[in-house]
């Protein structure tokens, strides 16, 4: 979040060639956020968006083996909507499609559409995404569902053909709600915490509620990677990124997830270099990159990690030539 780091435009050019690269570089998912309105500031970070099923759709068709992994609201998508979307998906995709269930927390992406319950409490809108999973599944396993719900009402709900396997499903959250939510439901948990250790532990509290439940799950977390020929031109790019950082849309960023604005401003006046990236950083040349990252995989006891890339062209190449080879090697 910053003007002086890159900004590729939202076009669907610039994905396709990503979600290309990684699949040249051997990585094992892309996947898509779900963004319906932007953060201001200098940067208008995010502002402009692309919607992840359409993409993640024509992405499939683009690549032949990396998983491809789409962003779904419940609040805004109807569970037998989105059944026949990811039957299509998967039909499409060869068995390589992936959702990402979203809760929908951020008030103004929704209050915008006339979409937000200010009724609801974090709570409520799990317990209202149970129940919209739970169909969802029905409905990509059996001829007719009908039910009455809470939230919904399905009679004699059809939906075919179903999908030849069962897409995965991922969620991200670490509040009790939502980690029982992924330990009851998903395949693959995505993380956050304060510091490794925060990480391990979380990673294995979601792993034994699944585990109660006769299921298992994959834990992940973020992490960018700022690399470079040597640790001093690698630290060099971190400093001038986080030089421009954009302080309002930070701020805005952090409203959003509830904060009071004096804490959010707080917040933001904090390590202005971190502040740009606003997750786990790795920085340094490529020695320096599998070192941190062999570290941060044996600290966490983590599955994977999702990667983020400040210039996502140039830079997976870079990091399939010089660091993946290393990394594979030390696994």
């Amino acid at each position: 979040m910053s003007d002086t780091a890159p900004h590729p435009q939202a076009t669907y050019e610039h994905n396709r060639e990503a979600a290309l690269a990684a699949e040249r570089i051997g990585l094992d998912f892309v996947m898509s956020m779900a963004k319906w309105r932007g953060y201001g500031g200098r940067t208008d970070h995010w502002g402009q968006t692309l919607e992840s099923m359409t993409m993640m759709s024509a992405l499939a068709e683009a690549t032949h083996r990396v998983k491809v992994w789409a962003t779904v609201h419940t609040n805004l998508f109807h569970p037998a909507l989105v059944a026949k979307m990811f039957a299509t998906l998967d039909q499409v995709s060869g068995g390589r499609c992936g959702m990402n269930v979203v809760v929908g927390a951020y008030e103004h992406e929704f209050s915008q559409m006339g979409q937000w319950r200010a009724d609801f409490s974090h709570d409520d809108r799990y317990r209202y995404t149970e129940e919209w999973i739970d169909l969802v599944e029905r409905l990509w396993t059996e001829d007719s569902v009908t039910a009455r719900g809470e939230f919904f009402t399905l009679d004699d709900c059809q939906s075919r053909p179903h999908p030849a396997q069962r897409p995965t499903l991922i969620a991200a959250g670490r509040s009790a709600a939502g980690m029982r939510f992924q330990a009851a439901h998903c395949d693959g948990s995505f993380l956050t915490a304060e510091d490794l250790p925060g990480l391990r532990a979380a990673s294995r509290d979601v792993k034994a509620m699944a585990a109660l439940r006769g299921r298992s799950i994959k834990t992940y977390a973020m992490l960018t990677v700022v690399l470079a020929e040597t640790d001093a031109a690698a630290q060099a790019r971190f400093r001038e990124y986080g030089r421009g950082y954009d302080a309002e849309a930070i701020t805005n960023m952090k409203l959003s997830w509830g904060l009071p604005l004096e804490r959010a401003m707080s917040m933001t006046a904090g390590d202005e270099a971190h502040e740009a990236f606003q997750t786990a950083v790795v920085v340094g040349g490529p020695d320096s990159v599998v070192r941190q990252i062999q570290e941060v995989v044996e600290e966490t006891g983590l599955d994977g990690m999702m990667l983020i890339f400040p210039d996502y062209l140039p830079d997976l190449a870079a990091f399939g030539e010089q660091v993946l080879p290393a990394l594979r090697a030390g696994a």
